[in-house]
């Protein structure tokens, strides 16, 4: 754009940035051309783990915790980060371990709030006769304050 003589405010406009990124996109094309434009990649440290490290991390949380030595179905990122040291003997904090699930595509999940030794027919049993004869019970109930500065209205 800036080679076909557009000002950097018409840029900013057009690509709706600010007017500041647009002129310092200016005096960068103008230092150094075209390629003094391009993205020198994202910010920040460099993954760890090679994708043929990646490949074998995720085959190991394919065969589940259990195969880890966990006595649950559940893989945390504290366990991750421990299967990595485990197998390649690269720390990651846990936000690390995250990013690293994250780039392998997966997602973090929630686990059911829910008992394995649930047993449903009680609990409705529980909810029909139990809680049903509770919740109609009103005794005690009375109108009036809860407040004991203020007299009730006649």
């Amino acid at each position: 754009m800036f080679a076909e003589g557009v000002t950097p405010a018409q840029v900013a406009v057009s690509l709706e940035v600010s007017q500041k990124s647009a002129y310092a996109w200016h005096r960068a094309w103008t230092a150094g051309g075209t390629s003094a434009l391009a993205s020198r990649g994202s910010p920040g440290r460099s993954a760890q783990l090679t994708q043929v490290q990646q490949d074998r991390l995720e085959q190991e949380l394919v065969k589940g915790p259990a195969a880890a030595g966990y006595d649950d179905q559940r893989w945390t990122l504290a366990r991750v980060a421990a299967l990595i040291w485990k197998l390649f003997r690269v720390r990651y904090s846990l936000k690390g371990a995250s990013l690293v699930l994250q780039r392998m595509g997966w997602t973090v999940q929630m686990p059911k709030a829910r008992a394995a030794e649930r047993d449903e027919t009680a609990i409705a049993h529980w909810r029909r006769y139990t809680w049903a004869a509770v919740k109609d019970s009103r005794a005690g109930w009375a109108r009036g304050s809860v407040s004991p500065t203020s007299r009730p209205k006649r």
